[in-house]
């Protein structure tokens, strides 16, 4: 089984949240076989994510991480190296290398669709910052929410989704 994770960029979480999310995917290891872990970035989500997945992975070494690039196309074997650190293979998709501005959608969009399962931290009240327009600030546009944009791509997907923003105390900083 494939788990995807997707959430917002900045969190707060207390230690019964860490202990749930753990106990979340030691279930799903045991009982349906989950073994291949895909992450993103740019998220405190994913940061706890991929804690919480590399301490099971000690206990459980058949499972893998997998890190989904949304830049870098082409990387040195430096580099490569670091993310290897935290990972167990990393690739970009196709699609995703000339999306531009896209890149982080067009990957998040990949991951749902390997996965067999995505994993959220999805608040449905949160709205992002408003971001002026022009130079001058005057004029400015309430910009989507990555991690809506997201999970609204798994709803018509038909995915299964787990969304564990409201489980044990999570909350997203605003």
């Amino acid at each position: 089984m494939i788990v995807t994770f997707i959430g917002h960029r900045e969190l707060r979480f207390d230690s019964s949240f860490r202990l749930q999310l753990k106990e979340l995917l030691l279930s799903l290891i045991d009982d349906r076989n989950a073994d291949t872990f895909l992450f993103g970035s740019r998220s405190d989500f994913n940061d706890l994510c991929l804690e919480v997945v590399s301490e099971i992975q000690k206990e459980r070494p058949n499972i893998k991480r997998v890190y989904v690039r949304a830049e870098y196309p082409y990387i040195n074997k430096d580099y490569e190296n670091y993310l290897l650190g935290s990972y167990d293979a990393t690739y970009i998709p196709e699609n995703v290398a000339d999306a531009g501005k896209a890149a982080y959608v067009e990957r998040n969009y990949h991951m749902i669709d390997r996965a067999d399962l995505c994993i959220f931290y999805y608040n449905v009240n949160y709205q992002p910052p408003f971001k002026p327009t022009n130079g001058k600030g005057i004029f400015s546009f309430q910009p989507k929410s990555g991690t809506k944009v997201a999970y609204d791509y798994a709803v018509f997907k038909k995915k299964e989704i787990l969304n564990v923003f409201n489980r044990g105390g999570g909350r997203a900083k605003h």
